[in-house]
């Protein structure tokens, strides 16, 4: 159950990234608003995982999937570059996360 949770802790920190991007630095109200909300239950989801998984694990497994989704975002949503060095760093830090997952107990 843990790890469900911190999945969707890491897929939150994506929807927050993204409208932390569309609040223009928190002039937008409606998406700062949305920021925050979402911070908060990403926040809270990683906290509760963390009750039963590693520090390391737990927080490099948020903010890898954070990372790599919120460059899947920019990318697909935001237009961004999808350089082939940037494509051979998402794959390195997705690679991480699998062994990260595979050396947990």
């Amino acid at each position: 159950m843990a790890w469900i949770l911190l999945v969707v802790a890491g897929l939150l920190e994506v929807v927050w990234a993204y409208f932390m991007k569309v609040s223009d630095g928190f002039s937008k109200l409606t998406p700062s608003i949305l920021t925050i909300l979402f911070m908060i239950a990403s926040f809270a989801l990683l906290s509760y995982a963390m009750k039963t998984l590693p520090l390391g694990t737990a927080y490099t497994v948020w903010t890898g999937i954070g990372a790599v989704g919120s460059f899947a975002v920019g990318i697909f949503f935001l237009g961004e570059p999808a350089s082939a060095m940037r494509m051979l760093a998402a794959v390195l830090i997705i690679s991480g996360l699998i062994l990260m997952k595979l050396s947990s107990s």
